[in-house]
């Protein structure tokens, strides 16, 4: 996920103070003696030091062509949904992620803590399939292990008019939000 940070100037023109370490890489080393006593000058340059023998370079591999392959968007939601019901993100989150009713099933998930593990370990996808439903709606499913358990985990995504998929709906084996009455 690409994000982008930005920060407001509190005084513009003016920089922040810079670190001076000479042992950071791409800095001009401090000027030390040489073997003679003075320093290096223009007027009287250092004597050259011995250059050891180099071995043979073994030329580097080419560069990858092509783009870096993205994850698809059920690996991405079916990550970031588990690492909020196993307690390892807060539910708010997946305010951005979520439309409808969904971040309210998931809160209400989460408030229950399905899916925490009180031995230490965490839960982790092991199997995703996905169903298109309708042109720009997938149905996904997953198969999570929490430590000798299955436990299976159940979501829709749309993808909206701005290009971005949200999660719309989200079950989880077991009790599920009791829906609202009307009176």
């Amino acid at each position: 996920m690409n994000k982008v940070m930005t920060r407001t100037k509190r005084h513009p023109g003016t920089r922040p103070p810079v670190r001076h370490d000479p042992r950071r890489p791409g800095r001009t080393p401090a000027r030390t003696k040489p073997a003679g006593g003075r320093l290096a000058t223009p007027q009287h340059p250092a004597p050259p030091a011995p250059t050891a023998p180099t071995a043979p370079t073994t030329p580097l591999p080419p560069p990858l062509t092509g783009p870096v392959p993205q994850p698809r968007p059920t690996d991405r939601f079916a990550d970031l949904l588990l690492a909020v019901l196993s307690g390892r993100r807060p539910v708010h989150s997946m305010l951005r992620h979520t439309a409808g009713r969904a971040y309210d099933e998931l809160a209400w998930l989460a408030e229950r803590g399905p899916l925490r593990s009180p031995h230490g370990t965490h839960p982790v996808v092991r199997d995703i399939g996905y169903y298109v439903a309708a042109p720009g709606a997938l149905e996904v499913f997953a198969r999570i292990g929490a430590g000798d358990r299955v436990r299976a985990m159940a979501f829709r995504l749309e993808h909206g008019p701005d290009h971005r998929w949200r999660c719309t709906a989200l079950e989880l084996d077991g009790p599920r939000l009791p829906l609202p009455h009307d009176d």
